[in-house]
């Protein structure tokens, strides 16, 4: 049980939109904290209050994209990666193996993989594995992703390795830690995070490289932009919240 959710109305955003606004000129706007637009059950990192005008550009851009998410966007957001764990839960159960190896499937299956279709191949493959068969029976596995990738995860299901050791790519861990353990306070960086982050609609072409450096500072970005929001509607979202929040309403806003 990670948390409830309580939504008296979409006010609640515009009153953080204000905030941001007059925040930006010389008077200070206090804003009114007892008024609360989500009552967490977890416990989130605390770290000193970022005024907005110490925000870099980029994570203002976070924080812009969050003012115009509609409540059913939030809720939809916070659901996001407890939802998937459920489904990896679901998996685990009816096939016999743990919650953390299939979110590590369901991980090294998601590049280029639409999510609906990720849940499916994961499950196939693990399936698979269930009933028997050897690595060439599961590599045999029609998935929508690249080969490597259905190696790593056949690996996750045959081999006594660390599933971070197996996945071995930053977007893949991160993705896999946001499902399995919010407490580590990562956060998923990908192309629409990017995207989010540089305040425009990108296609995946028009994603750069996103290196060692770059990726630091984006996951700061978001990890700044959670401080100042958490600290405006005095809640506690996680990174891997606003990340998820901030791309239902990219993806709506943009028609993606």
């Amino acid at each position: 049980m990670r948390w409830v959710v309580h939504y008296p109305s979409d006010r609640l955003l515009t009153k953080l939109t204000l905030s941001i606004y007059t925040l930006t000129r010389p008077q200070t706007y206090q804003y009114n904290k007892h008024i609360a637009l989500v009552q967490f059950q977890h416990t989130a990192h605390h770290t000193t209050k970022p005024m907005y005008s110490q925000l870099s550009h980029n994570a203002r851009e976070i924080v812009a994209r969050f003012t115009l998410a509609t409540s059913q966007e939030v809720q939809l957001g916070c659901d996001w990666y407890p939802s998937a764990l459920g489904i990896a839960t679901r998996i685990a159960e009816k096939y016999g193996t743990s919650p953390e190896v299939a979110a590590g499937v369901i991980a090294a299956l998601s590049p280029n993989n639409r999510w609906e279709r990720n849940i499916v191949d994961a499950e196939a493959i693990i399936k698979c594995w269930a009933a028997g068969g050897t690595r060439t029976d599961m590599l045999s596995v029609k998935v929508c992703t690249y080969g490597k990738m259905k190696a790593k995860a056949v690996d996750i299901l045959t081999r006594d390795i660390p599933i971070i050791e197996i996945l071995n790519g930053k977007k893949l861990i991160e993705f896999f830690n946001c499902i399995t353990n919010p407490r580590l306070n990562d956060v998923c960086i990908d192309g629409h995070a990017y995207s989010v982050w540089f305040g425009q609609r990108l296609t995946m072409k028009d994603v750069p490289p996103i290196g060692k450096k770059l990726r630091a500072t984006i996951k700061q970005d978001y990890r700044d932009a959670t401080t100042f929001i958490n600290e405006e509607l005095c809640e506690c979202f996680t990174p891997a919240d606003i990340q998820a929040i901030t791309w239902v309403t990219h993806k709506r806003i943009h028609n993606v």
